[in-house]
């Protein structure tokens, strides 16, 4: 991914989404030929001049400092995860884990024995392109075994994006499939040299019509945790939690569970569905 015209893109994307009245500022009625807020009110806002400002939304970011940033992100309005692919693209920190990036990930034995001793509680573990490198037997169970695809198409965003059979699952798809991009935008931003990711992305837009237009929209998050809700042929309806769960000794890798509240009719659903795939066994990449 080009920094520099991440970083552009990224800075006018946010400053279109703004309006005068939400940094204080007067609308006097003036007709603006694009949304948002104009260069010279955020560079006011921001404490910087407009030559400056200008310069670095044109992708031109040497010796920006923090600080700078940090108040461009404030007027902004920018989340934390917003701000720190901010910094990422400006800063050119992705550097230091280029490397990182394209070595191949494998799931350790002993933690594919912990979801696999997780009953009934459907479980997976997913690398930094959104591979999914490791689940149990519940986790095939909701979301299909891993184990019938080749390993370079077992990932969360091809499975939404191109998988016709996600749009059923997900009940929200919409809400899922911007969770992706998002996620992978902010991979991305870390990862900018990755082959693999650039690769990944080539492919959804090139496949999906949807991929393109949330990739240009250029959302940035982390969900690390929330509510799904999914439409199960075997299970029915189930609305259940999910929670991320960066792994200590490769942040890289993140375990994510989903579990139903107790008592719930999802809970039931989950025990049905574990009942239905018992004779299934877990399988790993």
């Amino acid at each position: 991914m080009d920094q520099r015209a991440e970083l552009s893109e990224f800075l006018r994307s946010r400053r279109a989404r703004l309006k005068p009245e939400d940094v204080g500022l007067p609308d006097h009625g003036r007709h603006r030929r694009v949304p948002g807020l104009r260069r010279e009110e955020l560079a006011q806002l921001a404490g910087v001049s407009v030559a400056y400002y200008t310069r670095l939304e044109q992708g031109n970011a040497q010796n920006v400092s923090v600080e700078v940033l940090e108040a461009i992100g404030r007027v902004l309005r920018l989340s934390e995860t917003e701000q720190n692919h901010l910094t990422h693209v400006a800063k050119g920190k992705a550097k230091k884990k280029r490397a990182a990036a394209c070595k191949p990930h494998q799931v350790r034995p002993a933690l594919q024995q912990l979801i696999d001793a997780m009953e009934g509680v459907p479980a997976y573990i997913v690398g930094p392109r959104l591979d999914i490198l490791g689940w149990n037997r519940m986790a095939a169970a909701l979301f299909g075994d891993m184990s019938q695809l080749p390993p370079q198409e077992r990932n969360l965003a091809r499975q939404v994006f191109l998988d016709p059979a996600s749009r059923s699952l997900y009940v929200d798809w919409h809400s899922k499939a911007v969770d992706m991009v998002s996620v992978l935008r902010l991979g991305a931003g870390c990862y900018p040299d990755d082959p693999q990711l650039t690769s990944l992305i080539g492919e959804l837009s090139v496949k999906s019509e949807e991929f393109r237009t949330m990739w240009a929209a250029h959302t940035v998050a982390d969900k690390g945790h929330g509510v799904k809700r999914l439409r199960h042929p075997v299970g029915g309806e189930l609305t259940l939690a999910y929670e991320t769960l960066k792994l200590p000794d490769a942040h890289d890798l993140s375990l994510v569970t989903y579990h139903a509240e107790p008592g719930s009719a999802s809970q039931e659903s989950l025990r049905l569905l574990g009942s239905w795939s018992a004779d299934q066994p877990a399988r790993t990449a």
